[in-house]
């Protein structure tokens, strides 16, 4: 008999009674029901019942311990009474009858246990982070994302992409976010820099010839944490094509996304479904308009609109509104279905969201109601509308009696950004989310170029090297800042209720292009040659025209385990201050690995 086990924890069935047999794992419950000892004995691949009867060679072995000991049993397979059957356990139609027990390893005190669902504060799970993988949830969500990741891999390799692997130590980025820099012992003085994402690498393999590349790339940025995004580093699904129009990036990577949902949509038993037909195109300015953010919900029902000129009509007399859009302010209006009943308190319960959450002034708001067979409204705004307003309010806004509108107003951003979340808010007010389904969408005709109001010139709204839709021709073309601000890009966002798994583009791989490019945004030639002037040099000896897309594997488990945090789908995750708490990173080095880099430590600047 093998020394540790002939069967794994979740592996013995009924098939299996009358066996002798050999477990070992941790010690996850012990139950003592009148002299007679039960226990749960706990692997990587599920639990066991075992029966210690009084005077059994492990009985007082097993009283003694503590939880998450880890133990090897000795005992024979008996089936459960009907009565005792668990049907939620694999192994719940049997039980062993413990025998002998050997310990391999006894648990000191937990600072936190493993069993049960409780919540304990993120610092001491992060600092044992190895009990914290230890339970169910987190445990099942580690191995959800390897299944994950191999689905991914096995998905893109069907599609006719190859794996390759690009550099972990490059060069400094001077665009994007901070770099983590580590110093050459080689080369005093000079530092190579970890990749924040295989961007140029990518490009050069399409340059080098190779025609459809992916990876499950770590990538690393120096940033603040957030929800939906781990300080430190990530894993990305990092794809490139060459040959390619926007089509068909979006043909390529549709299934493929649709794929690994549709494979794990039930996991869990959580019965849930990929909305059926192709993902919606949605321009980004059409994004903003209606739902307020360029990451839409499409699960919400709620669109909105622009009621701006509504509010300058001479039946309508709400001073302040006027006053907004008269400044070059907007309103957008945001519908609340089949809400005008609601309490008092639901109104006021989103105008103080409003301005405590968003520090916005306020939330204005009117209820819908038929009276005497015409649509006329209530609320505090209500009396400065008269009835024609009433009506094109209702039309514009796409509300009828028994509907309430929020309305958001001030200058374009302000107003824009409250829209966005009160949306989000009054779906969730509202019940109104649709559940148990995944709605994709792509965003796509990005603005080119913003209006950088600190510097009062026009920049570069998001990717540098994506290709302006129209070419060279529509950059000559547009000789003024209007015009400059109306070039939009190739490209596009991929959205799954409201995350946005992924950016991409195709690519401005003409140098002469590129330049022209740059050129409008204020930079000349030599700053181009000098901070990206490989990649330039590249394209000058043929490149062909390519495009990808890069979706952020922590984000799409993180969506298929249904957890708000990143933390809850990575192993060792950092805390919200960018440390580990359990391997003490980052530390102080000693004054000798310091000398060897060249390096002397400057006095720490206060804030």
């Amino acid at each position: 008999m093998h020394a540790y086990r002939t069967h794994t924890c979740g592996e013995l069935r009924k098939s299996h009674v009358g066996e002798t047999v050999k477990i070992s794992g941790w010690l996850h419950r012990r139950r003592d029901h009148g002299g007679v000892m039960f226990i749960d004995l706990r692997d990587h691949y599920g639990l066991t019942q075992i029966v210690f009867n009084p005077g059994s060679p492990g009985f007082a072995t097993v009283e003694r311990l503590r939880a998450e000991s880890v133990i090897t049993v000795e005992g024979k397979v008996v089936a459960r009474d009907a009565e005792l059957v668990n049907a939620n356990l694999g192994t719940g139609e049997i039980e062993v009858v413990g025998g002998a027990v050997s310990v391999q390893s006894e648990a000191a005190e937990l600072p936190m246990p493993v069993f049960g669902d409780h919540s304990y504060p993120e610092e001491i799970r992060l600092k044992h982070r190895y009990l914290d993988l230890r339970r169910e949830q987190l445990h099942k969500n580690m191995i959800l994302r390897s299944q994950v990741i191999a689905s991914l891999r096995r998905r893109m390799v069907a599609e006719g992409f190859t794996e390759y692997q690009t550099p972990i130590l490059t060069a400094s980025s001077p665009e994007g976010a901070r770099d983590f820099l580590v110093p050459s012992r080689l080369h005093p003085g000079e530092f190579y820099a970890l990749p924040q994402a295989p961007q140029q690498f990518k490009q050069l393999l399409m340059v080098s010839g190779f025609d459809r590349y992916f990876q499950i790339a770590p990538c690393f940025r120096d940033e603040d944490a957030r929800a939906d995004r781990s300080p430190g580093e990530f894993y990305q699904l990092d794809i490139e094509m060459s040959f390619v129009t926007q089509d068909d990036v979006f043909n390529s990577i549709e299934p493929v996304m649709r794929g690994v949902f549709e494979e794990f949509a039930d996991w869990e038993g959580k019965g849930r479904k990929v909305a059926e037909g192709a993902f919606p195109h949605i321009p980004y300015a059409e994004a903003m308009l209606k739902y307020g953010v360029d990451k839409p919900d499409l699960r919400n029902p709620i669109l909105c609109s622009d009621v701006s000129d509504i509010m300058m009509r001479d039946d309508v007399t709400l001073a302040v509104f006027k006053k907004i859009v008269g400044g070059g302010g907007i309103v957008r209006a945001i519908p609340a279905p089949n809400s005008a009943e609601q309490p008092r308190s639901f109104f006021d319960k989103m105008d103080a969201w409003a301005k405590k959450e968003m520090q916005a002034p306020g939330l204005g708001y009117m209820r819908f109601v038929e009276e005497n067979g015409a649509l006329t409204a209530t609320g505090p705004i209500a009396k400065f509308f008269e009835p024609a307003a009433l009506a094109a309010l209702a039309k514009t806004a796409g509300v009828k009696a028994g509907d309430a509108l929020f309305f958001s107003a001030g200058d374009k951003t302000a107003a824009v950004k409250l829209q966005g979340q009160a949306r989000i808010r009054v779906g969730e007010e509202l019940g109104i989310i649709e559940p148990g389904i995944f709605r994709f969408c792509w965003i796509v005709d990005f603005p080119m170029y913003e209006w950088d109001e600190d510097n009062k010139k026009v920049d570069f709204s998001h990717n540098p090297f994506s290709m302006p839709q129209g070419g060279m021709e529509a950059l000559l073309a547009a000789d003024t800042v209007e015009k400059q601000l109306d070039l939009k890009a190739f490209q596009y966002d991929i959205v799954c209720n409201g995350v946005e798994l992924s950016s991409g583009a195709i690519r401005n791989h003409r140098p002469d292009v590129m330049l022209k490019a740059f050129e409008l945004a204020g930079y000349g030639p030599e700053v181009v040659e000098a901070k990206f002037g490989g990649m330039l040099n590249a394209f000058r000896y043929g490149a062909p025209p390519h495009g990808g897309i890069a979706p952020g594997v922590d984000r799409i488990v993180m969506l298929l385990a249904e957890t708000d945090s990143l933390r809850d789908v990575i192993l060792f995750p950092m805390n919200q201050q960018a440390r580990d708490l359990l391997m003490g990173a980052p530390s102080p080095v000693d004054e000798r690995q310091l000398k060897e880099l060249n390096i002397r430590l400057a006095p720490v600047v206060k804030a």
